[in-house]
């Protein structure tokens, strides 16, 4: 009697993969590169010197992946407390009920606006969903966005269940837009800034070429984005999620439910006038944000117009509805985390803690007394808690294989395979090896640490352009990191998108493989025609 194959957990996924990884410390044999010191735009970096490798004895791994759990959760704990702020903040949120209310008033709108002849054809949905994709592609191109998505997938799967789609569409058009705009950046300081200093080309030189590169895969996404989507609009069962997305389709009957809005209370009008007073102070005492986009800087009069911007318009949501107001504190906040990235250097922390503020002072806005603030901030970890657990576990992969002492090996390796083979080969190479890489070292600078120095020379040796070993790199570490267990990253967004990762792999898998050979195929014209910068 046959019976129905079950999907794995993804813990047991990634608990297999860790003893996988224990499992080739008793097979493949130790080594170490040397290591150097190297400044790159003032900052020092620890990079891998090509020339010294040796081997080394290797330390087998047994005990261990219990251990690694441990370390995985250590080396993670950033992720971990970013997705646990980021949880506790929304669930907060969620109890005024304002993003349900906004999502509802939102759509009404959208569906006014499809009475309109040339809307209407176009489909009003696929002009949102296109705007969101380019915007959050544009993000990942310019700073990196990578971690935040995060946050903003507690928003876009709602809505895009409320549109008729499913929590798929929600994490094509933020997360996979970021992580497509992540691959063909033309700024992105996480990888072409560091690689291009490790490489010594001048910081972000290939414009050109890359806003190319960009074009196409910001294409390619939004094509893909809607035909998945106007098909499941068609026949909601073909929907990858159709059996899981039970919780996302009962909160979208709460948004069609949607209470109606509430007067404002006097509480509000005391969050309102305090952050008014904060956002004034500090425009006045930082009146000028120095904003870089690459290599240029801009010094211009950011938080004044945001102070102005907020004081007035949150002066009339306050008259209008409490919930209107917190709308208008999570646009501020939204507004302040790209202000922060771009021009303060704002990371995982500093954002972790703007949305806290967020949820806490909406949740005073509604009136909350502070015990129930911090018991929907301990509710919101509860739901969320999963997700950050599978990040320490998936964390514990690349300890395996560090304290096993054989990546050094993997690397020497791979790059000795390269050689005796022509410059398209060579560059195939590069980029199948980066491609590979990342789904062992998910983190970009720390993958540029370790190879660029050996490729950059590797690339001097047969002729080609240390900026196409840079595009190889740069294209490689971004499409796997949309399907790899060991990104901290897609594991805390599919579990705030509560999207299983088998479910997702075999969805995502056959749009992964298109992006590699696109890319491939973008990395062959620089070899033949000599563009700026190459």
């Amino acid at each position: 009697m046959s019976s129905k194959f079950k999907v794995p957990h993804t813990f047991t996924i990634v608990f297999i993969i860790i003893i996988i990884c224990a499992i080739a410390t008793w097979i493949v044999p130790g080594g170490e590169f040397a290591r150097k010191t190297v400044i790159v735009d003032g900052i020092e970096r620890t990079v891998v010197d090509a020339d010294k490798f040796q081997k080394v004895d290797r330390i087998p791994q047994t005990w261990q992946i219990f251990t690694a759990f441990f370390k995985g959760f250590v080396k993670t704990a950033h992720i971990i407390a970013f997705i646990f702020m980021i949880g506790g903040a929304f669930w907060i949120l969620n109890q005024t009920n304002a993003i349900n209310i906004g999502i509802s008033a939102f759509l009404k709108s959208t569906y006014k606006l499809q009475e309109k002849k040339v809307l209407k054809k176009i489909g009003i949905n696929n002009i949102i969903m296109i705007l969101i994709i380019i915007l959050f592609s544009l993000f990942g191109a310019i700073f990196g966005m990578s971690e935040e998505t995060i946050a903003f997938i507690i928003i876009f799967v709602p809505l895009s269940i409320s549109m008729g789609y499913d929590s798929v569409v929600g994490v094509l058009i933020c997360y996979v837009a970021a992580h497509v705009g992540f691959a063909g950046a033309m700024f992105n300081p996480f990888t072409i800034g560091i690689a291009q200093g490790l490489s010594g080309l001048p910081a972000f030189s290939g414009l050109e070429y890359r806003f190319f590169c960009w074009l196409i895969l910001t294409v390619i996404a939004i094509v893909f984005t809607l035909l998945y989507a106007s098909k499941v609009k068609k026949n909601p069962k073909k929907s990858f999620m159709y059996e899981y997305d039970h919780y996302w389709r009962d909160k979208a009957i709460n948004i069609e439910q949607a209470q109606e809005v509430q007067k404002s209370t006097l509480s509000t009008w005391v969050v309102y006038i305090f952050l008014s007073i904060v956002l004034i102070v500090c425009a006045i005492k930082f009146p000028y944000t120095e904003i870089s986009i690459g290599s240029k800087t801009s010094s211009m009069l950011i938080l004044p117009v945001i102070a102005t911007f907020f004081a007035v318009f949150s002066f009339f949501a306050v008259r209008k509805s409490v919930h209107s107001f917190i709308l208008m504190l999570l646009l501020l906040t939204v507004i302040m985390l790209v202000i922060g990235v771009l021009g303060y250097e704002w990371y995982v922390m500093e954002i972790a803690g703007l949305f806290l503020a967020m949820g806490v002072l909406s949740g005073f806005a509604y009136n909350f007394k502070l015990d129930s603030i911090i018991r929907h901030f301990l509710e919101g970890c509860k739901d969320i808690l999963t997700a950050a657990i599978v990040v320490g576990l998936a964390g514990g992969i690349i300890i395996i294989l560090e304290d096993g002492k054989i990546v050094d090996t993997i690397l020497y390796a791979i790059s000795r395979s390269m050689s005796g083979s022509g410059s398209e080969g060579a560059v195939g190479a590069m980029y199948f090896i980066q491609t590979l890489l990342n789904i062992i070292i998910p983190s970009s600078s720390a993958k540029a640490a370790l190879t660029i120095p050996m490729m950059a020379e590797f690339s001097d040796i047969i002729h080609v352009s240390r900026q196409l070993t840079v595009l190889a790199f740069q294209l490689g570490d971004g499409f796997t990191n949309m399907a790899t267990p060991t990104s901290g990253v897609l594991l805390g967004v599919l579990g705030a998108a509560k999207i299983p990762y088998t479910q997702w792999l075999k969805f995502i898998l056959p749009f992964i493989i298109v992006l590699i050979i696109i890319g491939f195929l973008l990395l062959l014209p620089p070899l033949y025609f000599p563009f700026k910068g190459f």
